[in-house]
This record gives C-alpha cells, sequence and structure tokens, in this order.
C-alpha cells in the first residue's frame, strides 16, 4: 500500500506542478464566459452599426406591404428579366423578392434572387413577413376582425411546484434541463481528458523503458493503480478548485445585479420601470440558482467521477500497457469510447427529454454509462433506490476492470515490439502467474 501511495504522489505532484495545470485550472473557467461575453457585445455591435439590407421586389399581387424594420425594399418597375439583370451588376441590392399573382388559398410561386446564397435569417424574416400579409388576406376575406382574433389570444404562465413530505416547493425545469445538461458534459470530458491522460503516460514511459526500472521494486499492478489514483486526484482538485472560482464570481454576479439598478437609478441613467425590471431578473435568476441542489448535486458528481474514472481508467492503461505508441492504440479506443459516446448521445435523445423513461432508467444503472446519464438525471429526482443501485453496480464494475485490466497490464507493460490485437490482449489475460 506504501508503494501505492508513493508513486500516487509522484502522479500527483508531477502534473500538479506543470503551469499548464495553473493555466488549465484558473484561465479555463475565466476564458469560456470572456469568450461568449466578447462575442456577444461584437454581435450587438455588428447589428446596432449595420446598414440595412437592400431588398429590391417585384410585386404582381399588388398586396405586399414590406415590413422596413430590418431591410430597406425598393420596388421594382420594371420586368423580372430586366431587374434579374440588374441584380447581378448592382453591389448595394441584397437580393430580388419576386411575388407573383397568388391565390390567397393556396399561394405558391414566391421567389428569391441573390448573389451569394442568403441566410435562414434571412429566408425566415421574409417567409414570415410573406405569411403575416396572407393571414391579414384571409382575415379581410372572411370577415375576421383582427383585434378580435388578438383579443382571442392569451399567454399564460404554469408555476411548477413538488409536492414532497406535505411540503411544497418550488421548481423550474429550465434550470434542471441546464444543470443536467451541463454535468452530463463536464463528466463526459472529465473521464475521456484523464483516460486519455493515464493511456498517454503509460505509453510514454513504456517506450522510454522507464517502466522497466520501475517495475524492479513495485509490482504492475500497484503501478498502474497507483497512476490512476494520481490522475484520479489531480481531476478532483481541479474540479474542486472550479466549483470555488464558479462560486466566486456568481456572488459577484448576484451583487452587481442586485446593486447594479438601484445605483444607475439614483445617477437618473435608468427609468423607474427599467430599473424594476433589472431588479426582478436579478432576483428571477437568484430565485432559480438557489434551486439547484448544490450539496447532492457536487457530492455525487464526485462519486460518479471517481467510478466513471477508475472503470475507464483502468481500461485506458491496459491499452496504454499493450501498445507502443499511440496510433497503435486507435484500434482499441473506439470499444472504450463506444459506452461512453451512447450516453453522451443519450443525454440528450431520451435523459433530458424524458429522465424517467425506461431508456433513462438503463442506462443511469448500466456501470458504463452510468456516470453520464445519471449525472443527467440526477436534477429531476433520481429515486432512491435507483441511486444506491446504480453507485452499486459503478463499485463493481471498476473492480471488474481494473481486475480485467490489471491482467492485460502485468504482461503487456514489459513487451515491445509486438504485433498487438484482440486474440493476444485474450492471450495475456489468460496467462497465470
Amino acid at each position: 500500500m506504501n508503494k501505492i501511495w508513493l508513486i500516487l504522489q509522484r502522479e500527483f505532484l508531477n502534473r500538479v506542478q506543470k503551469k499548464s495545470f495553473l493555466i488549465a485550472t484558473i484561465v479555463l473557467p475565466l476564458i469560456f464566459p470572456a469568450i461568449m461575453a466578447v462575442l456577444v457585445y461584437v454581435k450587438m455591435e455588428q447589428e446596432k452599426n449595420a446598414e440595412k439590407k437592400i431588398i429590391r421586389y417585384i410585386d404582381e399581387s399588388g398586396v405586399f406591404i414590406p415590413d422596413t424594420t430590418k431591410y430597406e425594399f425598393i420596388r421594382e418597375q420594371r420586368s423580372l428579366a430586366d431587374a434579374k439583370t440588374q441584380l447581378e451588376h448592382d453591389d448595394r441590392t441584397y437580393a430580388l423578392l419576386h411575388i407573383p399573382e397568388f391565390d390567397v388559398s393556396h399561394p405558391t410561386g414566391f421567389a428569391l434572387y441573390t448573389k451569394i446564397n442568403p441566410s435562414p435569417n434571412d429566408i425566415g424574416d421574409l417567409k414570415d413577413m410573406m405569411e403575416d400579409r396572407i393571414k391579414e388576406l384571409k382575415m379581410q376575406k372572411f370577415n375576421v376582425d383582427r383585434s378580435l382574433l388578438d383579443s382571442l389570444k392569451t399567454n399564460i404562465s404554469i408555476n411548477t411546484v413538488k409536492l414532497s413530505g406535505g411540503q411544497e416547493e418550488s421548481s423550474n425545469a429550465g434550470v434542471l434541463f441546464v444543470v443536467g445538461m451541463v454535468c452530463g458534459i463536464l463528466m463526459y470530458m472529465f473521464i475521456f481528458i484523464y483516460g486519455a491522460q493515464i493511456m498517454q503516460g503509460i505509453i510514454e514511459e513504456k517506450t522510454s523503458k522507464v517502466v522497466e526500472v520501475i517495475v524492479s521494486s513495485v509490482r504492475p499492478f500497484q503501478l498502474m493503480l497507483g497512476k490512476i489514483m494520481g490522475l484520479a486526484s489531480v481531476g478532483l482538485l481541479q474540479f474542486l478548485i472550479w466549483i470555488i472560482l464558479i462560486t466566486t464570481l456568481s456572488t459577484v454576479v448576484f451583487s452587481y445585479f442586485g446593486i447594479d439598478a438601484g445605483q444607475h437609478q439614483m445617477m437618473g441613467e435608468l427609468s423607474a420601470q427599467q430599473a424594476e425590471a433589472q431588479n426582478q431578473a436579478a432576483m428571477e435568476f437568484y430565485k432559480n440558482w438557489n434551486q439547484i441542489p448544490f450539496t447532492y448535486m457536487i457530492t455525487n458528481f464526485l462519486f460518479y467521477f471517481l467510478g466513471g474514472y477508475l472503470l475507464y481508467g483502468a481500461l485506458f492503461a491496459a491499452v496504454g500497457s499493450a501498445v507502443d505508441s499511440p496510433a497503435e492504440a486507435q484500434q482499441f479506443m473506439f470499444p472504450i469510447t463506444l459506452p461512453m459516446l451512447i450516453s453522451y448521445f443519450g443525454l440528450f435523445t431520451f435523459i433530458l427529454d424524458d429522465p424517467q423513461g425506461p431508456i433513462s432508467v438503463w442506462l443511469s444503472i448500466i456501470p458504463f454509462t452510468s456516470p453520464i446519464a445519471m449525472m443527467g438525471r440526477l436534477a429531476f429526482e433520481v429515486p432512491l433506490w435507483q441511486l444506491l443501485l446504480s453507485q452499486a453496480l459503478l463499485i463493481g464494475g471498476f473492480v471488474l476492470t481494473t481486475w480485467i485490466a490489471a491482467r492485460i497490464y502485468r504482461i503487456g507493460i514489459l513487451m515491445h515490439g509486438t504485433k498487438v490485437n484482440y486474440k493476444v490482449l485474450a492471450k495475456w489475460f489468460m496467462m497465470r502467474g
């Protein structure tokens, strides 16, 4: 046990003391929100300063009423053929819209001519504009008053309330959806990234012949387990630092939103209505944030990260010990990562859409898919028996994969220049001693 601890300590310190670890741990949680903020700001500035696109149109129906909010419309008096010819030589005009005479009941024949492929947003805007106009024409045809039709439309909001032990608790499906998605994606990233690091580290030690010196002092199983646990410790440390950073930044953001509106109102920069709207938005955001069961989520995240990492890390270690280069490892990577890919795509296909459905339940119980799938379901109140069964099977799963990997690792770590396939791996697994 002491030798495993020494190897664990070595792996942990070797990675924690690197500058790349500090950069990845501290900068990454800050750089992604910063990039998003810059992109959103640039997009808003671009939309604010951009000139309206010029669209020329030929209206043979005589009923088109253009909406000039986003585009500048110019009506063409020339023929369609001449207008298309002119469009090819006009650098200022974005598109030519042709509106033929049409039957209101079955409108067809509309066409948009451009010199470049138009964006889906532009096509959608013009389509919505025409549909709204045709809707008005239909209402006129059937003598329907638009104000009466608008008055029939009603918007409602549904407050979701969870009943538990005779108590009522408010919930927000949107917040739960985001929490489940983020947790599932993070679990996939952590397991894949740190598992691949195990394989890469073992390949480097094997090719440099360092491992031959190490195994003269420790058993191969101790070496494999120490490396796996060492990298797991690095991952946990990184995750805990991220939690602290995110919590601190969230507190600062909440404080800003809570105080900012009042300060701006005192300075005369915001009206009372605008300040009230900002305060309500901040309160709603803070309320939704408080609904997230952080202790419950973080505790289970740590368990499933360790369980999933040990399960897959052992398999990555076995592959790393069997090959001499990352290129040779590719043939063994797909079977290992396939369950992770299934659970990752299942997260969006089944789990977030129906977290209590049978496929979602099975994905969260099977050990090879449970780390990602269960993290996607946790925010939606998983029954206790399912959670305990999933955790028990995950423990059994990583014990099994560690045992299988150790039998391959003890032979493969000392083999060089051997052409490895699944038949060879099976032979190493069956060897005694």
